[in-house]
């Protein structure tokens, strides 16, 4: 399959939920069977170049019109496993948070107001008719949201260095019953210890969302192309999810001192790729 271009499209990173072929039904299910025999399926860099490309057409395209027939696979103890782009109902749900991202002059001259309305048309519509779809990927650009990190641990981290062309990688891969055990435990927690907040929030909303899923799928975190918004070095010694994993502890020992130097690293961590979003 052709790629729209060789340019890496960088600064998101990624939570994906691979599920079981027998989580499928037909004929979805055969589809993804054949898909996975093939040698040419694309990345994640092709999903976002294709979704570029659709912004250059006057007036641009704010969603495909047709949803993607292409998703990630993996095998997990010799049982095939998929994790179906759903480009469009990704799209229509990126669009309900566009205000939130981007100033309203910026947010215009890349897609105007009236495509902006009737791509949320189409959405209203398309969901009357499918009311329980969700989508197995979810984005967030120049951050990893620390309630992803809940759901990991250090010991199921992954990192590459990256030689020549290939990027280097950062990812966490975790059994789905091990997540939503870690989200249960953390919510715990974070309730007998602080304030409701976005933290807490954040994890509800993320547990609710896994639990739509097959529980012998496998839970991605993968950084993407946000490991070219942070130095080298700095993606090597990146541990978040330990630093996570030790301030929920320190909270459940109460440990308040022991919680807030866990937190401060985090901050100092992202509050620095975060930056680079307003820099020139």
């Amino acid at each position: 399959m052709p790629k729209v271009s060789s340019v890496v499209v960088p600064y998101a990173a990624y939570l994906r939920v691979y599920e079981p072929l027998a989580a499928f039904s037909e004929p979805e299910r055969t589809h993804w069977a054949r898909y996975a025999r093939r040698r040419d399926r694309p990345s994640y860099q092709d999903e976002l170049r294709r979704s570029l490309a659709d912004l250059l057409p006057t007036p641009p395209v704010a969603v495909p019109v047709h949803e993607s027939a292409d998703a990630f696979v993996t095998e997990v103890d010799g049982v095939l496993c998929v994790c179906p782009w759903r480009t469009r109902l990704r799209g229509w749900q990126a669009l309900t948070t566009l205000d939130e991202e981007l100033p309203p002059t910026v947010r215009d001259a890349v897609l105007p107001p009236l495509v902006r309305r009737q791509a949320a048309l189409d959405y209203e519509r398309w969901l009357a008719r499918n009311p329980d779809a969700r989508p197995w990927i979810r984005t967030a650009t120049w951050q990893v949201p620390l309630n992803w990190f809940v759901l990991v641990g250090d010991e199921e981290r992954r990192f590459g260095k990256g030689t020549g062309e290939v990027p280097p990688m950062l990812r966490y891969r975790t059994p789905m019953v091990q997540a939503r055990r870690r989200v249960a435990r953390a919510l715990r927690t974070l309730k007998d210890a602080v304030e409701e907040g976005p933290l807490i929030d954040g994890l509800v909303d993320v547990g609710r969302w896994l639990e739509e899923f097959h529980p012998r799928s496998l839970v991605e975190l993968d950084y993407g192309g946000l490991v070219h918004a942070v130095p080298a070095g700095a993606l090597e010694d990146d541990h978040s999810a330990a630093d996570v994993a030790a301030g929920i502890d320190a909270l459940r020992r109460g440990d308040g001192p022991a919680a807030g130097r866990a937190y401060g690293r985090l901050v100092q961590r992202w509050r620095a790729v975060r930056d680079l979003r307003s820099a020139n």
